[in-house]
């Protein structure tokens, strides 16, 4: 398997899209403060990253039958760097108290669409 940047390269010059991304798979931590009295500020940091352009995306995941929550939670952030990635994660007060422990991965995302559905009229944005 070739090295981060030449998959990179050899992606994009076969004409994918070659997005670098950081995912972040978060978990609670088994001895951190209660989530729940870090979440607003956990909420006010996310709110914080999407206005400056660095969170993509970002919500909790289900339990493996798809019916339950479990804890864990991924965010996509948009950085310049793997230190960079890091620092944002390092910063979320979910993880910089204790309350949740995470995992970082460079994501390169070459396939895929999205739907971008504005209402004029409405103000209204919806996203599928």
């Amino acid at each position: 398997m070739p090295d981060w940047t030449t998959y990179r390269d050899t992606a994009r010059a076969r004409g994918a899209l070659g997005l670098e991304l950081y995912a972040v798979m978060t978990v609670p931590a088994t001895d951190g403060p209660d989530l729940g009295s870090v979440l607003p500020d956990h909420l006010t940091y996310q709110r914080a990253l999407e206005s400056q352009g660095s969170l993509v995306l970002a919500g909790p995941l289900s339990d493996d039958t798809g019916t339950q929550i479990e804890g864990a939670g991924l965010i996509i952030y948009r950085a310049d760097t793997l230190d960079a990635a890091r620092a944002l994660a390092d910063a979320d007060p979910m993880h910089s108290t204790g309350a949740r422990t995470y995992t970082l991965r460079r994501w390169l995302v070459n396939e895929g669409s999205l739907t971008v559905t504005v209402g004029l009229s409405t103000a209204k944005v919806t996203l599928a």
